[in-house]
């Protein structure tokens, strides 16, 4: 996007808070919430173009609140002054409307403060008639599939106590898989905001010497516990459990948590596991629903005790705890997992015999009381003797818990961490990742 452009859509959506101030009523407040993108999407199927093109799509959430009450609104934004100030004008007498007509919200939080910040995170990303060419070059000889999202991703914050918020980056995700004549695939992602060459080049030379360990006969193991070593990708699937039902302080207060016996000290993860949130990377806002900032570090787990849980101001205001800046699900944003000791080269000598996981899918609380994980292998798992991959396995069921994945089975961590990045594209472009490092356990159970 030109920088002309991108003026333009801060400018109307600066026009769009002063309005909405001038024309609140006195007991009225607001909450203005804007995403936005300019995106190039190309879908590849067999090494070949399926389907592209631009998007340009942007929608405000307006909420307004007065008397105890709040209601929600979401409009289309153009970067149109003329039709934007049309959208919101109509929105906000629709919820003047409505709002009289609902119930009190005792833990209602209301706007406050005068927080702003400005961020622009320019990147190198591949022009758009150049997707094509770059991303196929490498692998026009095998059957490749996936998407190419790339582009500019805007979030913003204003309301009615002045608080301000934009946030604007360059970033495109490749979310990709190899498939060999068996049907069988090595998964992917390739993402930043810069393209490097080399790095994508060395991605699939990687994924192709996976494809042709996968030509080699399946191997079918009986249920059991298995020593496992977990690239990066699967790691990042079983830490984006902690966001479903772990970390959030609503949670642990209602029951609710995965977390709640390491929050009551009734056990311990390895003092090799330590989590936190890292907003230093730049990849996603600090800012939340209420134009609140987060620390750009806060650590959750350090060496195996729980020292913070995420808190938004609504569950502080119901049970009296002071909020750190999290969003309204208490959901991890920027996680990122410490390394640990375990080098490249000897990953497999140190596994010696059992699983090689890359990828794990249809994950879910089978228990969450007990942190009890349950989901399946997929995508390029392979059996490994003596510290040789001997065949790829047939699809198994696991079901585990993260305190002795994370506990007292983790073996270590990797002492490198590559970046997972979100990849979803439902209504708009996720931004962030996780970063984290490969994991060896040991006695990980398999049931099916």
């Amino acid at each position: 996007m030109k920088i002309e452009e991108l003026s333009a859509l801060e400018i109307s959506f600066n026009q769009v808070i002063e309005t909405l101030l001038n024309k609140k009523a006195e007991n009225e407040q607001f909450t203005v919430k804007l995403s936005s993108e300019r995106s190039q999407f190309t879908r590849f199927n067999h090494a070949k173009v399926r389907q592209t093109g631009c998007v340009a799509d942007g929608w405000i959430e307006l909420t307004l609140m007065a008397d105890q009450r709040s209601s929600v609104r979401q409009f289309p934004f153009t970067g149109n002054w003329d039709v934007d100030w049309q959208l919101a004008y109509t929105a906000l007498q629709e919820l003047r409307n409505e709002i009289i007509l609902l119930p009190i919200d005792l833990y209602l939080v209301l706007p406050s403060g005068t927080n702003t910040s400005r961020e622009i995170h320019s990147g190198n990303l591949l022009a758009g008639e150049a997707v094509v060419p770059t991303v196929l070059e490498a692998v026009a000889e095998l059957d490749f599939t996936g998407i190419y999202a790339g582009g500019i991703v805007i979030k913003a914050y204003g309301d009615s106590s002045g608080q301000k918020h934009w946030f604007a980056t360059d970033y495109f995700t490749l979310d990709y898989s190899l498939f060999s004549t068996s049907e069988q695939a090595v998964k992917g992602t390739f993402a930043g905001s810069d393209w490097d060459a080399s790095a994508y080049i060395a991605k699939i030379s990687e994924a192709k010497k996976q494809l042709e360990l996968l030509s080699r006969p399946a191997k079918e193991l009986p249920r059991g516990q298995y020593k496992t070593y977990f690239a990066p990708a699967a790691v990042a699937d079983l830490l984006m459990m902690l966001s479903w039902g772990s970390v959030s302080e609503a949670d642990i207060q209602q029951g609710n948590s995965a977390l709640a016996a390491l929050w009551r000290q009734e056990k311990q993860l390895s003092t090799a596991f330590s989590l936190k949130e890292n907003f230093q990377r730049g990849l996603v806002p600090r800012f939340n629903e209420l134009g609140e900032i987060a620390a750009a570090e806060l650590l959750i787990i350090d060496k195996g005790d729980l020292v913070n849980t995420l808190v938004n101001s609504r569950t502080a205001k119901e049970y009296q705890k002071t909020t750190n800046g999290a969003n309204a699900s208490e959901t991890l944003r920027a996680p990122e997992v410490s390394p640990g000791n375990l080098v490249f080269e000897q990953i497999f000598p140190s596994l010696d015999t059992g699983l090689y996981v890359s990828n794990l899918h249809y994950l879910n609380w089978s228990d969450r009381q007990t942190g009890r994980i349950t989901g399946m292998t997929r995508y390029a798992c392979f059996w490994v003797e003596n510290g040789e991959i001997i065949a790829p396995i047939e699809n198994l069921r696991f079901d585990e818990s993260l305190y002795r994945f994370w506990g007292e089975n983790l073996i270590d961590l990797t002492t490198f961490q590559e970046f997972i990045p979100e990849v979803g594209t439902y209504e708009s472009r996720q931004l962030g990742g996780s970063l984290v490092p490969g994991m060896l356990v040991e006695d990980f159970t398999y049931t099916l």
